[in-house]
């Protein structure tokens, strides 16, 4: 079926003059002349046959039929811009970025204003996720993840850095924390159930904690740390301001975990793309360099409690 659409000039007239509530401010967006902007929704109401503004000159409102028109076409116009805006090769508009929630709460996000303050025209919208990408069916442009390879098909994948964990508590447990946690719960999260598991595979010590303790997401594990009830075993870009200030200490500094954060690109590269995956490189490389992680020295492993006590 055809579709029975009117002038899309006078459409986009009448739509800014309803959404500003004056023509000649709907004029200035379209950088026409105010009586162009009065033409075109005379024009529109001519082919419609309903009024569309009524009241005085200096004062006009919607009709009923003009406050239905502009709910549907304010929707529409937002679709066409955000269409365009998606498939055009420029260095402004949305920018999709899928990424692990704490990592973006913890590493990401305490770094972006850099990247905005460069690009403001960039709208980066985050979405946390850490399942696995296929770009076939996920609408993001970039999805930042940690594991091992391979990685997905049809994704270029840029490496950002190797991820280290080690065991984190409150530091108002150093005095009560014996050697190899004795009876101090061991905190999990469901998100990462292996982690503990890897870490005593890697690091050759074993532990004597007491219970099990499991959290919905990383973020609740971290904060039950932090407030003492009990040590967990984090990565280092999830901590490190954490640890600067004071707020957990990690004992047993931290080891490779085997792990690596990676960006995932499309294979159909655009601009702002390439631009956020490029700063994210810098800004990893930048992290690596300045903010070393706390590791082991020498060939024997410290109890805990001596490397507390240091």
């Amino acid at each position: 079926m055809a579709r029975r659409i009117p002038s899309l000039n006078a459409l986009r007239a009448f739509e800014a003059a309803g959404r500003h509530g004056r023509m000649t401010l709907a004029a200035e967006e379209l950088n026409v002349t105010h009586s162009a902007v009065s033409r075109q929704i005379q024009h529109l109401e001519d082919v419609l046959g309903v009024p569309l503004f009524e009241g005085p000159k200096n004062r006009l409102r919607l009709t009923d039929a003009g406050s239905t028109l502009l709910t549907g076409l304010v929707a529409a116009f937002d679709q066409i811009d955000l269409s365009v805006r998606a498939v055009a090769d420029t260095e402004d508009g949305p920018l999709d970025v899928s990424c692990p929630g704490t990592f973006t709460m913890r590493w990401l996000i305490p770094r972006l204003y850099r990247f905005q303050a460069e690009y403001p025209n960039i709208d980066v919208r985050l979405t946390a996720s850490s399942r696995p990408v296929d770009f076939s069916r996920d609408g993001f442009d970039v999805a930042i993840r940690v594991g091992v390879a391979p990685w997905p098909d049809g994704a270029e994948v840029i490496g950002l850095f190797p991820e280290q964990t080690g065991p984190v508590l409150s530091p108002l447990l150093r005095d009560v924390v014996s050697s190899r946690f004795g009876g101090m719960s061991l905190l999990h999260t469901r998100t990462r159930l292996r982690a503990w598991d890897d870490w005593l595979a890697r690091s050759g010590i074993a532990v004597d904690g007491g219970a099990r303790v499991e959290y919905e997401h990383f973020y609740f594990m971290l904060e039950a740390a932090g407030a003492g009830l009990g040590v967990c075993v984090a990565p280092w870009p999830y901590v490190t301001d954490d640890i600067r200030n004071g707020r957990l200490v990690a004992p047993l500094g931290f080891i490779e975990s085997g792990h690596e954060y990676v960006a995932l690109r499309r294979a159909r590269r655009n601009r702002k793309s390439n631009l956020f995956c490029d700063w994210l490189r810098e800004e990893a490389n930048t992290f690596s360099a300045s903010h070393p992680a706390k590791t082991r020295e020498g060939g024997e492993h410290p109890t805990i409690s001596s490397t507390i006590a240091n």
